[in-house]
């Protein structure tokens, strides 16, 4: 479990630096969820936290596994719901109740690789919330949660784990694993001073080429 001094030290970076420094451990995709976009902004800066993962499936699967209670009464202070839906279906599973009971929960955000509705009420809230899209239809007939807290596959070899520390802002959603956290702030403080350097290069006039060659070596 990641302790909430190294989230908040992940949290002073953005999504772009997180998943430059996990394409260089040679993470997949970067821990990029590619297609996911913030619907919700919620707060100034990065939304960081635990995961707590769910797996939706459609209602007819009748032989997947049951909840005890509702998805969402599964959120935990600090966490961030990332909720993964079955692909091609046309209603939303996260909506504007879903974020009052989450934000109640104390809840960090929502994370859905799938649809999600009632932007209005997400924006009014300030509970930040992340989707692939939007639907008008609610889950109701369509899908249904199955399991809370199992590995969830996102694309390839890139798999969400319960813990691992999802962090998302204006540029889009990455995940870390726990086990790669502090190399990827070591990273990210690197990088930040020579971003810094470069930064000054260019304000003088200096070329590019140059610049990234000394620096970024």
């Amino acid at each position: 479990m990641a302790t909430r001094q190294r989230i908040e030290t992940l949290s002073r970076f953005t999504s772009c630096d997180i998943g430059d420094a996990l394409v260089k451990l040679k993470y997949p995709y970067g821990g990029f969820l590619d297609g996911i976009k913030m619907y919700s902004p919620g707060s100034k800066g990065p939304v960081v936290g635990p995961a707590i993962t769910v797996r939706m499936v459609e209602t007819s699967d009748i032989s997947a596994p049951k909840l005890d209670q509702h998805f969402v009464d599964y959120n935990q202070s600090g966490h961030i719901m990332y909720i993964h839906q079955p692909p091609g279906l046309s209603a939303a599973c996260w909506g504007g109740l879903m974020s009052t009971r989450a934000q109640h929960l104390g809840a960090a955000g929502a994370v859905v690789n799938g649809r999600i509705r009632d932007q209005r009420e997400h924006k009014e809230l300030k509970f930040p919330v992340f989707g692939r899209d939007s639907s008008i239809l609610g889950s109701n007939t369509f899908t249904k949660a199955s399991q809370v807290d199992v590995p969830l596959q996102f694309k390839g070899e890139l798999w969400i784990h319960p813990g691992d520390i999802i962090l998302g802002d204006e540029e889009g959603v990455v995940v870390t694993p726990v086990s790669l956290i502090d190399q990827v702030i070591a990273f990210c403080e690197e990088r930040a001073e020579i971003d810094k350097l470069t930064v000054e290069c260019l304000m003088k006039g200096e070329a590019m080429g140059p610049v990234l060659r000394k620096l970024r070596k």
